[in-house]
Order: structure tokens, then C-alpha cells, then sequence
């Protein structure tokens, strides 16, 4: 099969061939079969399969991919590869076919309103960090890459993913908290998440987070959680109870933020922004009840 899809060294894959197998992989279920029993194949087998279904997958006939249009069909296909994750011997190879599916954007269309969608919570917590690390690419990868599909979803699930992803900022786990506060950085000042951004720093809750973060033992958590807090502090329409809690901790915030993270002498960028927050703090005063 691979021999046939992916052509030898030196000869190109036979077109006619290449449907005839194509077509034999949908009506006969063995695309199903090959990742349902993935686990009963060996490590070098395992790495063809991968390549089987990666490559059928970008097959297109003119503007038709006609696997995508299978899998969408099909979409139970998604879910397991998703489950592969509770799989260790398969789950760095699900993980692979998962993204290749998740460049189109109707897969990733059913992956991200499915129920399922939540497992990732889960997944990105994984013991094994190899599996975890994986789980967030996979994660991070739907929630970046077909900018207006994740804005609709954000917003009209806004509030059971951001409780879930509240979790992810207060992990025990240094290299999940990391990760996750640079992608919520990453979504919330991206201008087709403007909506979800303006939501997101109107709450008191997570102004309140982003500063206990700020003061973590961990350099690159502060410094991650420094590009979010400045969102807050930077926005020209911030809701009443934000100027209160900012009005509320005005000198502690002025004095925290004149020495916070000094050593970072060389990013000039940091420094600007930081001077910038300061001023902007100062500067704030309270409105006539």
C-alpha cells in the first residue's frame, strides 16, 4: 500500500492505482481496521500506517479531498484517534494522523464542537510528558490554526472552556502552566478572538490569577503571565471592578513592577512595555460614584 501511494525511488505512484486503493480503503472499512487494531502492529509498521493515512489524506481530485469528505462522513474516525491518547504504544502516532486531519477545517470543525473536544484537558495532563507534550501540540494546533472557526467556538462555549482552562493555569505541572499561559497570551491578543479577549479582562477572577501568577517561584511562568496581565492593564474600556482591584493595589503594583524581572536587561520591548504599565497605573484614578 505504501509502496503504491507514495510511489518507489524511482517511480512516481500510479495514479489509477492510487484511486483504485483509495476507493478500496473507504468501502472496505480497512482505513477504520488500520487505526482500531494500530496497537496489534510493530513499530515499523505502526510508522506506515501513519504515512498510509497522512498521505491519502492530502489526495485530492481537482478541489475535492475525497478522504476528508470519508472522515467527515465517518467522523467516529476523529474520536479514535483522540482516544489513541489513553494508549501509550499508540499515542505519539495518533497524535501525528490527529494533526494532519486537523489542517482541514471541516475535521477540525467536529473535533472542536464535539464533546470530546473537553478529553484534552485531560490529555494535556497526561504522567508521561512525551504523551502530554504531544497532546497540548495537538491542542494548541486546533485552537490556532483556522482563526474564525475557534473565535465562533471561544465564544459560544466561552465559559465551560475557560473553567477548564483556569485548571491548566494552576497545574501543578510547570510544563502544562507554562504552555498553557503562553497559549492563552497567544489566543487573547489575536484580533479574531477581540470579543473573547474583551470578556476574558473584564473579569475580576482572572485579573486576580493572572497577578498570584506574577509572583510565581517560576521566571518564565511570571514572564508569560506578564504578557497577559498587561492586556488588562493596557485596555482603554476596563470594566469598574478592574480599576478597583488595580486602584486597590496601585502602590504595591508600581513598586512589584520597577523591579520586576530586572536581569532582562537585553529585551528592550520588555522594558518599554513594563514602563508603559507602571505609567498607565499611576496614572489611574478613581471615578466619581
Amino acid at each position: 500500500m505504501k509502496e503504491i501511494l507514495c510511489g518507489t525511488n524511482d517511480k512516481e505512484p500510479p495514479t489509477e492505482a492510487v484511486a483504485q486503493l483509495a476507493q478500496e480503503l473507504y468501502t472496505s472499512g480497512l482505513l477504520v481496521t488500520l487505526i482500531a487494531d494500530l496497537q496489534l502492529i510493530d513499530f515499523e509498521g505502526k510508522k506506515d500506517v501513519t504515512q498510509i493515512f497522512n498521505n491519502i489524506l492530502r489526495r485530492q481530485i481537482g478541489t475535492r479531498s475525497p478522504t476528508v469528505e470519508y472522515i467527515s462522513a465517518h467522523p467516529h474516525i476523529l474520536f479514535m484517534l483522540l482516544k489513541g491518547y489513553e494508549a501509550p504504544q499508540v499515542a505519539l502516532r495518533c497524535g501525528i494522523m490527529l494533526r494532519e486531519c486537523i489542517r482541514y477545517e471541516p475535521l477540525a470543525k467536529i473535533i472542536l464542537f464535539s464533546s470530546q473536544f473537553r478529553e484534552f484537558f485531560k490529555y494535556v495532563e497526561l504522567s508521561t510528558f512525551d504523551i502530554a507534550s504531544d497532546a497540548f501540540a495537538t491542542f494548541k494546533d486546533l485552537l490556532t490554526r483556522h482563526k474564525v472557526l475557534v473565535a465562533e467556538f471561544l465564544e459560544q462555549n466561552y465559559d465551560t472552556i475557560f473553567e477548564d482552562y483556569e485548571k491548566l493555569l494552576l497545574s501543578e505541572n510547570y510544563v502544562t502552566k507554562r504552555q498553557s499561559l503562553k497559549l492563552l497570551g497567544e489566543l487573547i491578543l489575536d484580533r479574531h478572538n477581540f470579543a473573547i479577549m474583551t470578556k476574558y479582562i473584564s473579569k475580576p477572577e482572572n485579573l486576580k490569577l493572572m497577578m498570584n501568577l506574577l509572583r510565581d517561584k517560576s521566571p518564565n511562568i511570571q514572564f508569560e503571565a506578564f504578557h497577559v496581565f498587561k492586556v488588562f492593564v493596557a485596555s482603554p474600556h476596563k470594566t469598574q471592578p478592574i480599576v478597583e482591584i488595580l486602584l486597590k493595589n496601585q502602590p504595591k503594583l508600581i513598586e512589584f513592577l520597577s523591579t520586576f524581572q530586572k536581569e532582562r536587561t537585553d529585551d528592550e520591548q520588555f522594558t518599554d512595555e513594563k514602563n508603559y504599565l507602571i505609567k498607565q497605573i499611576r496614572d489611574l484614578k478613581k471615578t466619581a460614584p
